[in-house]
């Protein structure tokens, strides 16, 4: 299916959207600090980066940034609380968390990959 970066601060999170995302058949890279993001996107192509709920909005910013920068082609999925809203606003998709169906989490990303194969 689609390759995905999975970033964030949380460890539990980000092992519980990669397992969610792997049982529906995409193949999942993670990445919990700025250095290891960009050397992600170094190492592989993505087609889709997963920005996680629990990070600072001064610190998704950054992450766009570097995605945008290293990772040109992926699309860009904004998990974010009810409480604090949509941060990137030039992400390409958003996804506020916790959905009410964990699937939600791996068909957004799978139609995001779509658009990127187009």
């Amino acid at each position: 299916m689609a390759l995905v970066l999975c970033t964030g601060i949380d460890a539990v999170l980000i092992t519980t959207r990669q397992l969610i995302l792997e049982q529906a058949g995409h193949q999942v890279v993670t990445a919990t600090h700025e250095f290891a993001i960009a050397a992600a996107c170094q190492e592989h192509k993505f087609d889709v980066a997963v920005i996680g709920q629990a990070v600072s909005a001064r610190a998704k910013q950054r992450i766009l940034a570097l995605i945008r920068k290293h990772c040109g082609s992926a699309k860009i999925l904004e998990l974010y609380r009810f409480n604090t809203g949509k941060i990137l606003e030039d992400a390409d998709s958003w996804l506020e968390v916790p959905a009410d169906v964990p699937q939600e989490l791996a068909a957004r990303v799978t139609t995001l990959a779509a658009e990127v194969r187009k």
